[in-house]
């Protein structure tokens, strides 16, 4: 039965306790959102535009510029309102963005084994990379990535919405996340906890391992190149991507796998605020600053638009 001892919804504390810092955030967040909005519509844009760009590699990277612009707008909106002013969200609004939070979370997850299994095909069987990693195979796996994230949040969405609430309603935190709910809880929380370790194993744990899997063996098919050129452009293809798995996995684990305790509790704010709204602004600007390709196609793309002719 759901949970109807806060029907009017829950309070998100955020940092209300250092009002001076939430002002600083405010400032902080909403110039992330606007980069993350400019920067993911641009690469969206290039991706679907230019024809160069119609590869595996980009076509999994237009993938997750999607996904963080609605990951991002799935919490950031209302983290600017309780920022600013009040910090109410109601019981419903709470548990639409739960469903959403994890199911774009649980999504960019997968995406990211993905594109590193990619990057292994691209390195270490480049022969045969256009044969395995072909257009059909590119949208059957993008396809499983978000079906995988829909159906983890469908089971702990429902799991924690039968949650016994305490009736203060206050959730220590800036958005309706799992852990935070399951603090709130005034009850037996066994089971939840049991099922948020085994979602974190599957979803966290599992991607991440075959990513450094992929990882190493990429690192050794590079050492086998004679040729510095070579190492460095092998080096170049993978690189932005490593950066983008390392923010993103460590601050997520930082959250879902941390022990109990105040000073964690504490932490794991900064790491949820810094995965919700960082990481989604940093990557365009990762795989931009470091891709000569997406470079390459921003450049040609003002050309044309500046160009008469082209009219």
């Amino acid at each position: 039965m759901v949970n109807q001892s806060s029907p009017v919804g829950f309070l998100l504390l955020g940092f209300s306790e250092h009002p001076g810092l939430e002002k600083i955030l405010f400032g902080i967040v909403l110039t992330s959102y606007f980069l993350t909005l400019v920067g993911n519509s641009l690469i969206i844009l290039l991706s679907v535009l230019d024809s160069r760009l119609h590869s595996p590699m980009y076509f999994f990277l237009c993938n997750l510029s999607f996904l963080d612009l609605c990951f991002t707008t799935s919490c950031v909106p209302q983290m600017l309102f309780n920022l600013w002013g009040p910090k109410t969200i109601s019981f419903l609004g709470c548990f639409v963005q739960l469903f959403i939070f994890l199911s774009l979370g649980a999504t960019e997850c997968i995406l990211l084994t993905l594109m590193a299994f990619d990057r292994f095909v691209a390195v270490c069987q480049p022969l045969r990379y256009a044969t395995i990693i072909h257009p059909r195979l590119c949208r059957q796996l993008a396809a499983t990535a978000w079906v995988i994230g829909l159906v983890e949040s469908v089971i702990q969405t429902h799991s924690t919405l039968h949650l016994p609430f305490c009736p203060h309603r206050q959730i220590d935190d800036f958005v309706c996340e799992v852990p935070a709910l399951i603090r709130l809880a005034c009850g037996d929380t066994t089971y939840n906890e049991i099922q948020m370790a085994v979602a974190s194993v599957l979803i966290l744990v599992v991607p991440r391992t075959l990513i450094l899997v992929s990882y190493g063996a990429i690192a050794r098919a590079v050492m086998r190149i004679n040729s510095a050129k070579g190492r460095r452009k092998a080096f170049g293809t993978c690189s932005s991507h490593l950066i983008v798995v390392t923010l993103f996995y460590s601050s997520v684990i930082a959250v879902y796998l941390q022990p109990k305790s105040p000073y964690a509790q504490e932490r794991a704010k900064f790491f949820g605020l810094f995965y919700t709204v960082g990481t989604p602004s940093l990557n365009p600007l990762i795989y931009t600053l470091r891709n000569k390709e997406v470079k390459m196609a921003l450049m040609r793309l003002l050309r044309k638009d500046v160009d008469p002719r082209s009219r």
